[in-house]
């Protein structure tokens, strides 16, 4: 006997989707939001088997914001019109990092 399930939403349209380009500040943006709900469900996790799933979430997530911030770290700041090349924070960074 096999048995089909149906899953319908109720929508009649498809449902719009933004295929606007990602831009890399949206993707640390959203990994730090991630890597902060992976922490909440950390701290709220009583069975040995989520609190190990959470782990492994965290782990994964703290290495996609580092090579995310590595990548953001390595772009050619004349690309980017917004920046102020003079920033005291730019001198501070290059200063440190140098």
């Amino acid at each position: 006997m096999k048995t089909y399930f149906s899953q319908r939403t109720g929508r009649t349209c498809p449902a719009e989707e933004d295929y606007a380009p990602v831009t890399l500040q949206d993707s640390i943006e959203k990994t730090r939001q991630a890597l902060d709900l992976a922490y909440a469900g950390f701290d709220n996790a009583l069975e040995e088997d989520l609190i190990d799933s959470y782990i492994y979430e965290i782990n994964a997530l703290q290495k996609r914001y580092k090579h995310l911030t590595d990548l953001a770290a390595a772009e050619d700041p004349s690309q980017d019109p917004e920046l102020n090349i003079h920033s005291p924070i730019r001198a501070l960074v290059s200063h440190v990092l140098s």
